[in-house]
């Protein structure tokens, strides 16, 4: 479900990225929003979110993105922000097996939330990849 926005978009959607610590999501959400990457950066602590909008047959479009901390201790704060989001990326690192092997124990923290069936779709994190 997309959200009627009487400001200056037609439409926005919320969408959040999930996965374990360090496996990328930061920079994942840099390059899209941003076009950037930072092979340095620090663990997100809570939340942080971009927005990129566009136009799709002439309606405007705005994503909100919502890059979410992968460490444990803040599991109970980033849940709360999956409220309203219409899609998720789970985010893992191919150079780091455990980081898929959690990939469904995200899809079942989605599935508690949402209490829906949901389409699923996976993201690779790659740091090489995302250099490039």
């Amino acid at each position: 479900m997309a959200y009627y926005d009487d400001q200056s978009e037609d439409y926005l959607f919320k969408v959040v990225l999930i996965g374990d610590s360090a496996v990328g999501k930061s920079n994942l959400l840099s390059r899209y929003a941003r076009n950037e990457f930072n092979n340095n950066s620090k663990a997100t602590i809570g939340v942080e979110f971009q927005t990129q909008s566009m136009e799709i047959e002439g309606k405007e479009v705005k994503a909100q993105i919502w890059d979410t901390a992968g460490q444990e201790r803040f599991r109970a704060v980033t849940s709360a922000y999956y409220r309203g989001a219409v899609g998720a990326l789970i985010v893992y690192d191919i150079s780091r097996r455990g980081t898929f092997e959690n990939v469904g124990r995200w899809l079942e923290e989605l599935k508690g939330i949402f209490h829906l069936s949901l389409s699923l779709s996976l993201s690779l994190s790659y740091r090489l990849f995302l250099r490039s």
